[in-house]
């Protein structure tokens, strides 16, 4: 291997970790919903992009950046989620999965045809300052939009963290994660616990959205692509692992970087479910899953 190619796969996999963080952040709050609830959102990968026409909106018709934005999108996404549980998901919890996997189907429908009424079928980007600026480590040149939207995924993941471990609601719900019937029985709210989390996994869906515009462009096609990628993150890093949905985006993150580099880029689908069916091969629950969940 020459040095040439050396300093070229390093560069391609930093970009890989870079992006792979907005993908945890993504496949973040399908974990954190399914970890609790045992609930699949079929709609994720829809609820990502309008998150990211969000963005866009505020850009293009504003001139408020996507990481200024970020806060209001993920605060209404979390309103959005709260109901969306608490007025249709709820009744369905207890049921088939083929029931809840219709109805989250049909969610999903009903957004995507919603963006692509309201904006169309052609994409959609931003064109910010950043875009054109670098940070030089050594050899490693790091695109500063990919570090800004890195960064912004890592500080949502330690916030979410604390949330969770240091916050009386966040302890509550891991309870009832745990234990559902003896989460009844000491008082808790659990209906209402159901309501917050999916909430919480909604804003960390559109936060990845806000994130991930300032990447690439939105189109509505993207919609089944992103809720099929959030699949592979959280199968490879472990079911209802927070921890597995993160290791999962940076492995599947650097898996397409990795592959752009050595064969077409229009392979990186590819080289993601061979790692997919790798882990499922080596290890069923997953990098950081426990068996029987």
């Amino acid at each position: 291997m020459t040095s040439d190619f050396l300093l070229a796969l390093a560069q391609a996999i930093t970009k890989g970790l870079l992006t792979g963080m907005v993908y945890g952040l993504m496949a973040l709050g399908l974990s954190v919903i399914f970890g609790v609830m045992r609930v699949v959102n079929f709609a994720h990968g829809e609820m990502m992009i309008v998150g990211m026409y969000l963005a866009w909106a505020g850009f293009e018709y504003f001139q408020i950046s996507p990481l200024v934005s970020l806060p209001l999108i993920a605060v209404l996404f979390f309103v959005m989620g709260y109901a969306l549980q608490r007025g249709l998901i709820s009744p369905f919890i207890g049921r088939p999965e083929h029931q809840q996997f219709l109805l989250l189907l049909g969610v999903a429908l009903i957004l995507v045809n919603i963006c692509l009424a309201v904006v169309g079928p052609d994409s959609h980007g931003i064109q910010l300052d950043s875009q054109f600026d670098s940070y030089e480590i050594g050899p490693l040149v790091l695109d500063a939009v990919r570090l800004h939207a890195a960064i912004g995924a890592i500080v949502i993941a330690g916030l979410l963290w604390l949330f969770f471990t240091r916050t009386r609601i966040g302890k509550s719900i891991r309870a009832a994660a745990d234990n559902n019937m003896g989460a009844l029985v000491v008082g808790l709210n659990v209906r209402r616990l159901y309501a917050v989390t999916f909430g919480v996994g909604a804003a960390c869906v559109g936060a990845a959205g806000a994130l991930m515009i300032t990447i690439i462009p939105v189109t509505p096609s993207l919609a089944a692509e992103y809720t099929l990628l959030a699949f592979v993150i959280v199968i490879v890093g472990g079911l209802g692992s927070m921890t597995g949905a993160l290791a999962g985006g940076l492995l599947i993150g650097v898996s397409e970087a990795v592959a752009g580099l050595l064969a077409d880029p229009s392979l990186k689908s590819m080289f993601s479910f061979g790692l997919l069916i790798l882990v499922l091969l080596l290890r069923p629950q997953g990098l950081l899953g426990k068996r029987g969940t």
